[in-house]
């Protein structure tokens, strides 16, 4: 444990939790955001500072990010530069995907390779895992492996310590850990977002709600990441989907998530869905872990409380106007905003 970062973080936020609470008036059920340490007590201090940044601003801003697919590395963060004259914040990736100019697989090195230069230009990293299922090799198809389905039998089987698919899945999840040491190595702190989107129907570990579902798979990997790999430059983000099953079904529980997202498609920003999220939050940051359509300023109006979001990779297109209007807006942060905090460190 860190006491002397911890402490000078709780001095720095606590001046501006009062304000933040009053957002969260109106409704007592919400929680009001509160500095948490992070859930990994031997968490890295480049991680810790981004930690404390996303509380900093909880209320007040948003990140820009924008996400890329792996074979084509930053193109898509580019294009948002050339669209709109500013850079994203938060620079996204993903370790899965096998398509043509997604290969997930023959690009990790490359993608790795990138998240540095990214982090020493001052961006924020995030990571997500589109992993192929346990029962299969990799490389495997998009439909026939990711977007399919494993057997109860096979999920309890997955989910059982030292049985044969546990090893498997052991051994698939240790490759990309190894690619998340260089990361940890090089003092780059990770927005670690596994497995998400789980309360839909789209993914294999989909649908797997209560106490033997995905809860009991997350906690697996944040053993094995943080206490077997000893993984202590990632940042835990839990990321549903909206709209499908309710959030609380797959959540791990508040010792296993350091910040709260939501994925967001078809302009589907009901304020019932931000309220939803921010009761199970327990006063951690809560952000868009990726969206189809980008906020409006009058959802921000609404929904202050989101501290970033990320665009998919090619959604960026989708309303270039919309888009130039979030980043021109006083509440967005950019890269050379960012990086006055990312650099000082």
């Amino acid at each position: 444990m860190y006491s002397s970062t911890t402490s000078v973080v709780t001095l720095i936020l606590t001046s501006i939790t009062g304000i933040l609470q009053g957002c969260a008036k109106e409704n007592d059920s919400i929680p009001p955001i509160e500095p948490h340490d992070p859930v990994n007590p031997d968490t890295s201090p480049e991680a810790r500072m981004l930690l404390s940044y996303l509380y900093e601003i909880s209320g007040k801003k948003i990140i820009s990010g924008q996400h890329n697919f792996p074979g084509m590395i930053s193109q898509y963060s580019n294009h948002v530069k050339e669209m709109t004259g500013k850079y994203p914040a938060l620079w996204g990736q993903d370790f899965g995907f096998t398509a043509e100019g997604q290969d997930g697989i023959n690009n990790r090195q490359a993608v790795i390779d990138e998240a540095k230069r990214q982090w020493n230009e001052g961006s924020i990293i995030t990571f997500t895992w589109h992993a192929v299922r346990p029962i299969d090799d990799e490389p495997n198809g998009w439909k026939e492996s990711i977007q399919n389905k494993i057997t109860d039998e096979q999920w309890n089987e997955l989910i059982t310590p030292d049985s044969a698919l546990n090893k498997r899945w052991c051994a698939q999840v240790d490759v990309i850990a190894g690619f998340l040491k260089q990361l940890r190595d090089a003092n780059v702190p990770v927005l670690w977002r596994p497995y998400h989107e789980m309360n839909g129907d789209w993914f294999w570990w989909c649908g797997k709600k209560g106490k033997n579902g995905l809860p009991v798979l997350w906690r697996l990997m944040f053993d094995r990441f943080v206490k077997h790999h000893k993984l202590n430059n990632l940042l835990w983000v839990w990321s549903p989907n909206s709209p499908a099953d309710p959030y609380e079904y797959y959540f791990p529980g508040l010792e296993y998530v350091d910040v709260l997202a939501v994925d967001i498609y078809n302009n589907n920003y009901k304020q019932s869905n931000y309220d939803d999220i921010l009761k199970i939050s327990g006063g951690k940051p809560i952000a868009l872990g990726e969206v189809g359509d980008v906020p409006t300023p009058e959802i921000l109006d609404a929904q202050p409380g989101w501290v970033w979001f990320m665009t998919w990779s090619g959604f960026e297109d989708k309303s270039p106007e919309a888009l130039r209007k979030l980043y021109n807006d006083p509440r967005t942060l950019i890269l050379d905003d960012v990086k006055k905090v990312t650099k000082s460190h």
